[in-house]
């Protein structure tokens, strides 16, 4: 008898690993100690749904009311050092999982990049922290990255996940939520940032309207647009920048990374785009085959390459 009570001491030490949607053996870490910060009140009903009609065949899946915000590694055969934390789209409204998430990350990975993918709360749950939800979840999972590793960390956001990237490049350093633990003293600067056709200006005539009504509310003040517009908080320290739009964008106008480009560069940010005629919106891997688009992650990898980041 005592030797099974010991056998089930041990075995209840040993901690579980979280089963990972994108598929067997992948590690899951989970941003916060806790609850999140200003959980009380929050109305999160987290919710995995799966919108493709043959998912044997291709899944296509989004997490609504993320509660506990989560990074899904991807680790490559041979890393070459540099990671990149994933952020995919959604409006806001959810977190793509499959399209803009696992897929692209098993791109970067198949070249060496070291991926985490983010899925982060949505302001439209009513957490503590409003419209800055994302941002809590942003910069906790750079620190986290930063903890685990001494080379060049970069962010991709796709879409809304390209605000919250965007955010994360120009806000890595406000005080959203108090210190936890020892990775909450490392800098939550990302080393670069790819923002794809991102949700970037929060002023009616070009934002997303899905996505600044569920940051800010229907009827944002000047202040709220600006406060939260990419291309009204440029800073002369940000990291350098890679643009990527499609100009028959119809969700989120190309205007949105037009302007961005133009404040980065008026701020003499390091910034490159590459704005495609065809390709519409929220194409990450799968939607561009045989268009121009297709070949953004080698724009992507080669520009990494090039400024020191990837091997």
């Amino acid at each position: 008898m005592r030797a099974l009570v010991l056998l089930l001491t041990v075995l209840l030490a040993v901690p579980v690993a979280a089963v990972s949607p994108a598929g067997p053996g992948r590690e899951v870490i989970t941003l916060w100690p806790g609850p999140a910060p200003g959980s009380q009140g929050a109305t999160a009903r987290e919710e995995i749904v799966e919108r493709s009609k043959t998912p044997e065949v291709i899944r296509d899946r989004y997490i609504k009311g993320v509660v506990t915000p989560t990074l899904i590694v991807f680790k490559p055969a041979r890393p070459t050092g540099a990671s990149l934390l994933m952020i995919p789209g959604g409006g806001y409204k959810w977190v793509v999982m499959d399209k803009e998430g696992y897929e692209a990350a098993e791109r970067f990975a198949a070249a060496g990049v070291t991926v985490y993918v983010l899925a982060h709360r949505l302001p439209g749950d009513h957490w503590g922290a409003g419209p800055a939800a994302a941002l809590q979840d942003a910069q906790r999972a750079m620190r986290l990255i930063r903890a685990r590793t001494t080379g060049p960390v970069g962010v991709i956001g796709f879409s809304a996940g390209g605000h919250v990237a965007g955010t994360l490049m120009q806000k890595w350093d406000r005080p959203v939520y108090e210190p936890m633990d020892a990775a909450d003293r490392r800098s939550a600067r990302p080393d670069f940032a790819v923002l794809m056709y991102p949700v970037a200006s929060m002023h009616a005539d070009i934002a997303h309207v899905g996505s600044r009504t569920e940051l800010l509310g229907a009827s944002p003040t000047a202040e709220q647009e600006k406060e939260w517009s990419l291309e009204d908080c440029v800073r002369p320290d940000e990291p350098p920048v890679l643009l990527i739009h499609a100009i028959d964008d119809t969700s989120v106008p190309v205007e949105n990374s037009l302007r961005l480009l133009a404040a980065l560069r008026a701020a003499k940010i390091p910034v490159e785009a590459h704005v495609f005629e065809e390709g519409g919106h929220g194409f990450g891997i799968r939607y561009v085959v045989g268009k121009p688009a297709a070949i953004w992650p080698d724009l992507v990898l080669g520009w990494m390459r090039r400024k020191g980041w990837a091997a």
